[in-house]
Protein backbone atom coordinates (compact mmCIF):
# COMPACT_ATOMS: atom_id res chain seq x y z
CA UNK A 1 0.00 0.00 0.00
CA UNK A 2 2.57 2.34 0.65
CA UNK A 3 3.64 2.78 -2.77
CA UNK A 4 -0.15 3.27 -4.19
CA UNK A 5 0.13 6.20 -0.93
CA UNK A 6 3.08 7.68 -2.77
CA UNK A 7 1.91 7.58 -6.43
CA UNK A 8 -1.84 8.81 -5.32
CA UNK A 9 -0.02 11.48 -3.69
CA UNK A 10 1.89 13.05 -6.30
CA UNK A 11 -1.14 12.93 -8.04
CA UNK A 12 -1.87 10.07 -9.47
CA UNK A 13 -0.01 9.13 -12.79
CA UNK A 14 -0.13 5.35 -12.53
CA UNK A 15 -3.44 3.05 -13.52
CA UNK A 16 -5.89 0.57 -15.80
CA UNK A 17 -9.44 0.62 -16.61
CA UNK A 18 -12.30 3.00 -17.98
CA UNK A 19 -15.40 3.63 -18.02
CA UNK A 20 -17.91 4.42 -20.51
CA UNK A 21 -18.15 7.70 -21.72
CA UNK A 22 -21.01 9.86 -21.77
CA UNK A 23 -21.53 12.47 -24.37
CA UNK A 24 -24.20 15.52 -24.09
CA UNK A 25 -25.06 15.63 -27.72
CA UNK A 26 -28.36 14.40 -29.09
CA UNK A 27 -28.10 16.12 -32.37
CA UNK A 28 -25.78 15.49 -35.52
CA UNK A 29 -22.46 16.33 -34.77
CA UNK A 30 -21.39 19.50 -37.05
CA UNK A 31 -17.57 18.88 -38.62
CA UNK A 32 -14.95 21.26 -37.49
CA UNK A 33 -11.89 21.96 -38.07
CA UNK A 34 -8.79 21.50 -35.04
CA UNK A 35 -8.36 24.46 -35.01
CA UNK A 36 -12.11 25.75 -34.49
CA UNK A 37 -12.20 22.23 -31.76
CA UNK A 38 -9.26 23.49 -30.11
CA UNK A 39 -10.47 27.17 -29.68
CA UNK A 40 -13.68 25.70 -28.30
CA UNK A 41 -12.05 23.56 -25.67
CA UNK A 42 -10.13 26.79 -24.51
CA UNK A 43 -12.87 28.89 -24.55
CA UNK A 44 -14.54 26.58 -21.18
CA UNK A 45 -10.68 27.54 -19.10
CA UNK A 46 -11.41 27.67 -15.91
CA UNK A 47 -11.42 30.96 -13.77
CA UNK A 48 -10.60 30.51 -10.04
CA UNK A 49 -7.85 31.53 -7.80
CA UNK A 50 -8.48 28.60 -5.40
CA UNK A 51 -9.86 25.19 -5.57
CA UNK A 52 -11.00 22.75 -2.62
CA UNK A 53 -11.99 19.41 -3.60
CA UNK A 54 -12.63 16.31 -1.66
CA UNK A 55 -12.24 12.72 -3.51
CA UNK A 56 -13.28 9.42 -2.95
CA UNK A 57 -10.44 7.35 -4.12
CA UNK A 58 -10.15 3.65 -5.57
CA UNK A 59 -6.73 2.12 -6.56
CA UNK A 60 -5.94 -1.38 -8.07
CA UNK A 61 -3.58 -3.10 -9.83
CA UNK A 62 -2.59 -7.20 -10.79
CA UNK A 63 -2.01 -7.58 -6.53
CA UNK A 64 -4.37 -5.47 -4.57
CA UNK A 65 -7.17 -2.79 -4.28
CA UNK A 66 -7.18 -0.09 -2.08
CA UNK A 67 -9.85 2.50 -0.92
CA UNK A 68 -9.11 5.85 0.65
CA UNK A 69 -10.04 9.56 0.75
CA UNK A 70 -7.86 12.54 -1.05
CA UNK A 71 -8.04 16.10 -0.29
CA UNK A 72 -7.04 18.23 -3.28
CA UNK A 73 -6.22 22.13 -2.81
CA UNK A 74 -5.06 23.69 -5.48
CA UNK A 75 -3.86 27.70 -5.85
CA UNK A 76 -4.14 28.11 -9.53
CA UNK A 77 -0.56 27.96 -11.44
CA UNK A 78 1.10 28.05 -7.91
CA UNK A 79 0.72 25.17 -5.68
CA UNK A 80 -1.30 21.77 -5.04
CA UNK A 81 -1.31 20.53 -2.28
CA UNK A 82 -2.87 16.46 -2.14
CA UNK A 83 -3.50 14.58 1.42
CA UNK A 84 -4.46 10.92 1.54
CA UNK A 85 -6.35 9.96 4.03
CA UNK A 86 -7.53 6.13 5.39
CA UNK A 87 -10.06 5.51 8.06
CA UNK A 88 -9.59 9.38 8.74
CA UNK A 89 -5.25 9.08 9.70
CA UNK A 90 -3.33 10.94 6.99
CA UNK A 91 -1.15 8.26 5.77
CA UNK A 92 0.57 10.42 2.82
CA UNK A 93 0.99 14.12 1.47
CA UNK A 94 2.58 16.36 -1.64
CA UNK A 95 3.11 19.44 -2.38
CA UNK A 96 3.79 19.97 -6.28
CA UNK A 97 5.28 23.61 -7.51
CA UNK A 98 5.99 24.39 -10.83
CA UNK A 99 9.40 23.62 -9.99
CA UNK A 100 9.59 21.52 -7.46
CA UNK A 101 7.54 18.08 -6.13
CA UNK A 102 7.77 16.80 -2.35
CA UNK A 103 5.60 14.02 -0.92
CA UNK A 104 6.15 12.00 2.16
CA UNK A 105 4.35 8.68 3.35
CA UNK A 106 3.57 6.99 6.88
CA UNK A 107 3.84 3.52 6.39
CA UNK A 108 7.98 3.36 5.39
CA UNK A 109 8.49 6.58 6.98
CA UNK A 110 10.30 7.85 3.96
CA UNK A 111 9.68 11.32 1.55
CA UNK A 112 10.89 12.61 -1.33
CA UNK A 113 12.27 16.00 -2.48
CA UNK A 114 13.18 16.99 -6.12
CA UNK A 115 12.20 17.95 -9.48
CA UNK A 116 9.51 16.48 -12.01
CA UNK A 117 12.79 14.92 -14.11
CA UNK A 118 13.62 12.39 -11.35
CA UNK A 119 9.84 11.73 -10.85
CA UNK A 120 9.13 11.16 -13.85
CA UNK A 121 11.81 8.82 -14.57
CA UNK A 122 10.42 6.56 -11.41
CA UNK A 123 6.75 6.70 -12.45
CA UNK A 124 7.78 5.64 -15.86
CA UNK A 125 6.02 8.74 -17.80
CA UNK A 126 6.79 12.41 -18.81
CA UNK A 127 5.04 15.04 -16.30
CA UNK A 128 5.22 18.75 -15.12
CA UNK A 129 2.88 20.87 -13.23
CA UNK A 130 0.92 21.91 -15.82
CA UNK A 131 0.10 18.25 -16.89
CA UNK A 132 -0.86 17.52 -13.23
CA UNK A 133 -3.12 20.74 -12.99
CA UNK A 134 -4.92 20.00 -16.67
CA UNK A 135 -5.43 16.39 -15.25
CA UNK A 136 -7.21 17.45 -12.14
CA UNK A 137 -9.25 20.10 -13.99
CA UNK A 138 -10.80 17.96 -16.94
CA UNK A 139 -8.36 19.32 -19.45
CA UNK A 140 -5.91 18.71 -22.07
CA UNK A 141 -2.84 17.48 -20.67
CA UNK A 142 -0.71 19.80 -23.39
CA UNK A 143 -1.15 23.10 -24.77
CA UNK A 144 -3.42 21.77 -27.91
CA UNK A 145 -2.74 25.22 -29.29
CA UNK A 146 1.00 24.86 -29.33
CA UNK A 147 0.55 21.43 -32.00
CA UNK A 148 -0.60 19.86 -35.14
CA UNK A 149 -3.72 17.57 -35.55
CA UNK A 150 -5.57 15.59 -37.12
CA UNK A 151 -9.67 15.91 -36.42
CA UNK A 152 -11.75 12.78 -37.10
CA UNK A 153 -15.31 12.19 -35.96
CA UNK A 154 -15.76 9.46 -33.23
CA UNK A 155 -19.54 8.58 -31.77
CA UNK A 156 -20.55 11.95 -31.37
CA UNK A 157 -16.79 12.96 -30.20
CA UNK A 158 -14.66 15.09 -31.84
CA UNK A 159 -11.07 13.06 -31.97
CA UNK A 160 -7.86 15.36 -32.41
CA UNK A 161 -4.65 12.92 -33.34
CA UNK A 162 -0.53 14.57 -32.54
CA UNK A 163 0.76 14.35 -36.03
CA UNK A 164 4.07 15.18 -34.17
CA UNK A 165 6.30 12.07 -35.78
CA UNK A 166 8.17 10.56 -32.93
CA UNK A 167 7.74 8.31 -30.39
CA UNK A 168 4.91 9.24 -28.26
CA UNK A 169 1.24 9.11 -29.73
CA UNK A 170 -1.44 11.03 -28.35
CA UNK A 171 -5.07 11.27 -28.89
CA UNK A 172 -7.27 13.54 -27.53
CA UNK A 173 -11.48 12.92 -27.51
CA UNK A 174 -13.29 16.36 -27.16
CA UNK A 175 -17.22 16.13 -26.15
CA UNK A 176 -19.00 17.78 -29.05
CA UNK A 177 -21.78 19.17 -26.70
CA UNK A 178 -19.80 21.62 -24.75
CA UNK A 179 -15.86 20.67 -25.86
CA UNK A 180 -15.10 18.92 -22.78
CA UNK A 181 -12.35 16.56 -22.82
CA UNK A 182 -14.20 13.35 -22.34
CA UNK A 183 -10.60 10.69 -22.71
CA UNK A 184 -7.02 11.23 -23.32
CA UNK A 185 -3.99 8.96 -24.57
CA UNK A 186 -0.47 9.09 -24.64
CA UNK A 187 1.57 6.09 -25.50
CA UNK A 188 4.79 5.75 -26.00
CA UNK A 189 5.19 3.12 -28.25
CA UNK A 190 8.74 1.71 -27.49
CA UNK A 191 8.79 1.40 -24.07
CA UNK A 192 5.41 -0.09 -24.22
CA UNK A 193 3.38 2.43 -22.27
CA UNK A 194 0.18 3.98 -22.11
CA UNK A 195 -1.87 6.17 -19.97
CA UNK A 196 -5.32 6.84 -20.20
CA UNK A 197 -7.49 9.90 -18.44
CA UNK A 198 -11.29 9.16 -18.86
CA UNK A 199 -14.03 12.16 -17.19
CA UNK A 200 -17.26 11.37 -16.80
CA UNK A 201 -20.26 13.53 -14.94
CA UNK A 202 -18.85 16.93 -16.29
CA UNK A 203 -20.51 20.13 -14.22
CA UNK A 204 -20.85 23.26 -15.07
CA UNK A 205 -19.78 26.25 -12.56
CA UNK A 206 -20.09 29.46 -13.27
CA UNK A 207 -15.50 29.20 -12.66
CA UNK A 208 -16.01 26.84 -15.10
CA UNK A 209 -16.72 22.89 -15.95
CA UNK A 210 -14.98 20.23 -14.11
CA UNK A 211 -15.40 16.52 -13.77
CA UNK A 212 -17.39 14.64 -11.28
CA UNK A 213 -15.23 11.23 -12.33
CA UNK A 214 -11.84 10.62 -12.83
CA UNK A 215 -9.61 7.64 -14.06
CA UNK A 216 -6.91 7.34 -14.87
CA UNK A 217 -5.18 4.12 -16.97
CA UNK A 218 -1.63 2.84 -17.56
CA UNK A 219 -0.34 0.07 -19.03
CA UNK A 220 3.44 -0.66 -18.71
CA UNK A 221 5.61 -3.99 -19.06
CA UNK A 222 6.02 -3.92 -15.47
CA UNK A 223 2.27 -4.27 -14.99
CA UNK A 224 -1.13 -1.92 -14.70
CA UNK A 225 -3.12 -0.26 -12.61
CA UNK A 226 -6.06 2.20 -11.79
CA UNK A 227 -7.07 5.00 -9.93
CA UNK A 228 -10.80 6.03 -9.91
CA UNK A 229 -11.37 9.33 -8.16
CA UNK A 230 -15.08 10.48 -7.09
CA UNK A 231 -15.48 14.07 -6.47
CA UNK A 232 -18.20 14.63 -3.73
CA UNK A 233 -17.17 18.57 -2.58
CA UNK A 234 -15.85 21.26 -4.76
CA UNK A 235 -15.02 24.81 -3.74
CA UNK A 236 -14.27 27.55 -5.25
CA UNK A 237 -12.08 30.62 -4.35
CA UNK A 238 -11.92 30.20 -0.26
CA UNK A 239 -9.02 31.34 1.27
CA UNK A 240 -7.00 27.80 1.66
CA UNK A 241 -3.90 27.08 3.29
CA UNK A 242 -0.98 24.49 2.26
CA UNK A 243 0.64 23.66 5.32
CA UNK A 244 3.70 21.09 4.64
CA UNK A 245 6.71 19.48 6.61
CA UNK A 246 8.27 15.95 6.52
CA UNK A 247 7.73 14.45 10.20
CA UNK A 248 10.91 14.15 12.19
CA UNK A 249 12.86 11.07 11.66
CA UNK A 250 11.40 10.42 7.66
CA UNK A 251 14.12 9.08 5.46
CA UNK A 252 14.46 10.35 2.45
CA UNK A 253 14.50 8.72 -1.14
CA UNK A 254 16.90 9.27 -3.74
CA UNK A 255 15.89 8.73 -7.28
CA UNK A 256 18.61 8.18 -9.53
Amino acid sequence: MNKFLALLAVVLLVSCKSKAIVTEATVPVTYLKSSKIIANHYNNKSDFSTLYIKANAKYSDDRQSQNVTAEIKIKKDEQILVSIRFLGITMAKASITPTSVSYYEKIKGTYFEGDFSALSQWLGTDLDFNKIQNMLLGEALDDLSKGKYKESLVEQLYRLDDLANDNTKKTFYINAANFSVQKQEITQTAEGRMIQVAYADIKEYKEGMLPGNVVINTYQPKGKSVIDLDYNNITFNEELSFPYSVPNGYNRIIIK
